[in-house]
């Protein structure tokens, strides 16, 4: 059994909003136990500051991250890999050595909802979702470097 710090790769299409504030609420929340790492299929220049406004108003940071492309040895060797939303897809590489899991977050904009509000709304839908893999985390060993589970679409719909 590998005693290693999990690894967790949060994906979304951009990386300039939901999977950032899903790796700053995972740092927040879990220290050092788990290596957090985030990325977008189609990187945007910057981070959106509203994600970053809401982040900060409950003492996570943003700060030091920036939007960034897929590293594929990462993609590769995460022991979980989270694609927010639905409109970001990947290609499980062949070797693979975790999972991929699609979270189907809220997005109150299609409720009429935006702005700061919107944020927020999103920013607490993310953070149920991360407490609980936090939770799963914690509970169990990291993938076995040498065979790791196979991949798998476990999708989380936020009314869990």
């Amino acid at each position: 059994m590998s005693t290693s710090t999990p690894v967790v790769l949060f994906i979304c299409v951009k990386n300039g909003g939901k999977s950032q504030m899903a790796a700053a609420l995972m740092r927040h929340d879990a220290g050092d136990s788990i290596a957090v790492h985030s990325a977008g299929t189609h990187p945007r220049r910057e981070l959106n500051a509203l994600s970053r406004q809401v982040i900060e108003e409950i003492g996570a940071t943003m700060n030091g991250e920036h939007p960034k492309p897929i590293d594929p040895d990462l993609l590769r060797t995460a022991d979980r890999i989270i694609i927010l939303g639905t409109e970001a897809a990947i290609t499980p590489p062949p070797e693979l050595r975790g999972t991929i899991e699609t979270w189907d977050t809220d997005e109150p904009s299609h409720r009429g909802i935006e702005g700061v509000e919107r944020m927020r709304l999103v920013r607490d839908d993310i953070h149920r979702h991360v407490h609980h893999l936090h939770q799963q985390l914690a509970s169990s060993p990291p993938a076995d470097p040498q065979g790791g589970p196979p991949v798998t679409d476990r999708r989380e719909s936020r009314d869990q």
